[in-house]
């Protein structure tokens, strides 16, 4: 396996430190101390400390694209239980405290930078969409008998988890991912 190059150390330090600390008291010099490279070369690879934000928010919705929306195996309902059940164990694998990156930067960065808040709501579009592609084919089957259409649920599913994982930040346990899941599932009111 190759070693990482020095952007991708950036890149990777960068995540840790936005996701403990935010953006705006992360500093350039914390960023490349994590990454263990020199605080020149943050420069060669970076215009910015912003513009390695929006690197870091692609990488890190790339990493949430579990195969279990597209695991054609799988019923519709089971996809979307496996999906969210990953979600809950991912963030208790962290001790809940960090939360969800794009949450975090949608809290602290959307009012600040068009351009986080821009590539932000790109991401969740995206999201919603991966969701309401299986919630359709879920009221196709029959086994969602929800009338709403499939992307206003997918809405309400990431609206609604992003706001449960806030909640585990404060009670550092899965309560709310549990009543996430229980009133989600019966929101979709599933056959």
């Amino acid at each position: 396996m190759p070693k990482p190059n020095v952007r991708e150390k950036i890149i990777g330090g960068a995540s840790d430190v936005f996701h403990r600390k935010g953006f705006n008291a992360s500093t350039v010099d914390n960023i490349v101390d994590t990454a263990g490279v020199p605080k020149g070369s943050f420069y060669n690879h970076f215009k910015s400390k912003e513009d390695l934000a929006l690197e870091v928010i692609d990488r890190y919705r790339a990493a949430f694209e579990h195969g279990s929306l597209i695991d054609y195996e799988r019923s519709p309902v089971e996809r979307l239980a496996v999906y969210f059940e990953y979600l809950a164990d991912r963030f208790e694998r962290d001790g809940f405290d960090k939360g969800c990156l794009l949450g975090n930067f949608a809290n602290e960065m959307a009012d600040h930078s068009p351009a986080i808040r821009a590539r932000l709501t790109a991401v969740f579009d995206e999201w919603t969409d991966a969701l309401a592609v299986v919630i359709r084919e879920g009221q196709q089957r029959g086994e969602i008998g929800s009338p709403q259409p499939a992307a206003r649920l997918a809405g309400f599913l990431l609206n609604a988890s992003e706001g449960a994982i806030v909640r585990t930040r404060c009670s550092k346990d899965r309560a709310a991912m549990e009543d996430f899941r229980a009133l989600a599932f019966s929101v979709l009111d599933i056959r």
